[in-house]
């Protein structure tokens, strides 16, 4: 594990003992608000995100910050994801952690130009730390790991119809259905991409691709050997964010047969 891994995991884990373990299953209705349809923020989100980025900003003073709560405050703070800059979702999984109930992480990135150079996802309940720096693979603790898919036909698929329109999930339901074993999401990035880099499923759809829910994800999924890209192939950027629609698989074959079955009902 790297000096900067080290340095991460320490922050990560003081933000979920301080405020986010504190709040879970402990939050008052007030503490509790909808940002829009399907997408809740607590008292613990806004926390957690002004510990995290304190800490970034003492790591490394000259990059800026983009966090979750402070773009839906403010929609400039966007503009930063074309420099050099820190991404934060402070609590993902949010509507699981304000439910009472698992999974939910921490996500951070580190990226330049568009790109995510560094990624961790940190398991709040569970302690699991992945880690993924460009061109140098994905770790899990400090053990690298290689992308594995289930074994099982047909694959297990978790595809997100949360943003789906009702024909967008017709055509799910008739198209790739019956072709996958459909399991339930988790509504957590940070525990969907270890699921398809860990053997337990085969491949995901993501509909939105807002930074802070993919930038470590993707880029630690693809160093460990699975693939994650845009329908037609691009890689995923940051500042993209925009841009709906990714995929991601745990083997590159099974991105292409899935990404092949979209295209046919597209």
């Amino acid at each position: 594990m790297s000096v900067l891994d080290r340095e991460i995991l320490a922050l990560v884990r003081r933000a979920t003992e301080e405020v986010i373990l504190p709040h879970y299953r402990n939050l008052g209705e007030a503490q509790v608000e909808e940002k829009a349809p399907n997408d809740l923020v607590t008292a613990a989100d806004r926390e957690s995100e002004a510990l995290l980025a304190e800490g970034l900003a003492k790591l490394n003073p000259g990059i800026a910050i983009v966090g979750e709560e402070a773009a839906d405050a403010d929609p400039g703070v966007m503009d930063r994801l074309a420099g050099p800059c820190w991404i934060i979702d402070p609590i993902d999984g949010t509507n699981n952690f304000a439910n009472g109930r698992a999974p939910f992480g921490i996500l951070i990135a580190l990226a330049e130009d568009g790109i995510a150079q560094s990624g961790w996802i940190y398991d709040c309940l569970t302690g699991r730390f992945c880690a993924a720096h460009r061109g140098k693979g994905a770790f899990v603790g400090g053990d690298r790991i290689q992308a594995r898919a289930t074994g099982e036909t047909p694959p297990v698929a978790a595809i997100s119809t949360v943003f789906l329109d009702l024909s967008e999930r017709e055509a799910i339901r008739e198209h790739i259905a019956p072709y996958y074993h459909m399991v339930d999401i988790p509504r957590c990035a940070a525990e969907q991409y270890p699921r398809l880099a860990l053997g337990e499923n085969d491949v995901s759809v993501f509909n939105r691709a807002l930074p802070w829910d993919h930038a470590a994800g993707a880029l630690w999924l693809n160093e460990a050997g699975g693939m994650v890209a845009r329908p037609d192939g691009a890689p995923y950027r940051v500042d993209e964010w925009e841009r709906t629609g990714l995929i991601g698989a745990a083997t590159p074959a099974l991105w292409e047969e899935l990404t092949e079955r979209l295209r046919n009902i597209s």
